[in-house]
């Protein structure tokens, strides 16, 4: 575990669990959260009956996210366009039909100067806002910043809107009808992505912060595929997350079940993970709660060495440059990407982000003029979830 151990006032911490949250009824205290954590160890000592155990959650959560019966899966219908070549990558902007007349919408971006086969990373976003002050995380500097460094390291890489977000707009982002419909979409841009030419599909990566955090655990406990995950300001015993697109359906508990952000994170064990913390959220007690939480799971698999935690105490709510310079050699290592590419030719130990060139939201836009959404497309809340409620029926 790394450690940087200044530390962010409580009033800070404060003031995002309010920002993020207007569900206070999805945060516990720390106490109640250890408490979460000495039960789950009780109930699986060993391999078997963790392996038990989580079969049984897992199950629960899907029901509780009303993916009980995932949708079959449809022809995806890729809409592509407007492909740019930067330095060591391109970038082009995607439309994914994951339900008949419901899309994934984001960016794909391609290495042009690495070996193959690619591995692929998903990167999904958070609560964040672009730097117009609307809710499109997908353009943020940040998020290109990233997901374009990890196309120059060697992988293939897709930024994804969150539901309601970006040129996801079908259906309100504040309703609990996002959260299946959001796990639906990252399941099904792997699949596109699986489809691409020169990918490996064994290396599959996902990372995000916040939101994006909630969607990287979720993917690592739901989806088999995925490899390696990185959760990043966001996995806590004592917080669900307070957006009803991440805890308005009964997913972390039922009359059947109990879990928590911690526990869906070790459900990923044995596969390798990075967590990252920070001192300005509820993720400020990563250190002593959670994450020796997730080492024990780890450990019963052997695989103790397989998961980190880079906790940054006097870092914000973010995916900034120390989070994601802690990320990439995680994910050189365990996805074979190399880190040649980013790093500093007069300071071979320091990262160089500044090759990325950073697009306006219009550039990155899926639909626009040219490009309108499908007329087909299915729009506002009734008839999308009269489509979800179709598309799961056993």
């Amino acid at each position: 575990m790394r450690r940087i151990t200044k530390l962010v006032p409580l009033v800070s911490i404060l003031l995002v669990v309010a920002a993020h949250s207007s569900a206070a009824h999805h945060a516990r205290s720390k106490a109640a959260g250890e408490a979460m954590l000495a039960r789950f160890r009780e109930q699986a000592p060993t391999l078997s009956d963790w392996t038990a155990l989580t079969a049984h959650v897992r199950t629960h959560m899907l029901k509780g996210a009303r993916l009980g019966q995932f949708p079959d899966k449809t022809p995806l219908n890729p809409l592509v366009h407007s492909e740019v070549e930067m330095d060591g990558y391109k970038v082009s902007n995607v439309a994914l039909e994951t339900l008949p007349g419901f899309f994934s919408t984001g960016n794909l971006y391609v290495p042009t100067r690495a070996d193959k086969p690619y591995p692929i990373v998903l990167c999904p976003h958070g609560h964040f806002r672009d730097e117009e002050g609307n809710l499109n995380g997908r353009s943020r500097a940040s998020m290109q910043i990233r997901c374009a460094t990890l196309a120059r390291m060697g992988a293939v890489v897709f930024a994804i809107d969150q539901v309601g977000a970006g040129d996801s707009q079908q259906s309100p982002h504040h309703d609990p009808i996002s959260l299946p419909l959001q796990i639906w979409n990252n399941i099904r841009t792997i699949d596109y992505l699986l489809t691409l030419p020169d990918v490996d599909r064994n290396r599959i990566g996902v990372t995000g912060a916040s939101g994006g955090g909630s969607q990287t655990m979720q993917l690592g406990a739901i989806d088999p595929r995925v490899t390696v995950v990185c959760p990043v300001v966001m996995m806590a015993a004592n917080y669900d997350g307070g957006c009803v697109c991440e805890s308005g359906l009964p997913i972390f508990r039922s009359k059947h079940h109990e879990t928590n952000l911690a526990q869906m994170a070790a459900m990923a064990a044995p596969r390798p993970q990075l967590v990252i913390s920070c001192g300005a959220d509820w993720t400020v007690h990563t250190p002593e709660v959670e994450y020796p939480y997730l080492k024990s799971v780890y450990g019963l698999y052997g695989a103790g060495d397989k998961v980190d935690n880079l906790h940054l105490a006097n870092e914000p709510h973010d995916y900034g440059p120390s989070k994601r310079k802690g990320m990439y050699p995680f994910f050189a290592k365990h996805l074979g990407l190399s880190m040649a590419p980013i790093l500093d030719r007069n300071n071979p130990d320091r990262v160089y982000e500044p090759a990325v060139v950073i697009r306006s939201p219009e550039q990155l836009a899926v639909f626009d003029d040219e490009h309108p959404r499908p007329a087909h497309a299915v729009m506002g809340r009734e008839a999308v979830y009269k489509l979800f409620e179709e598309a799961t029926k056993p």
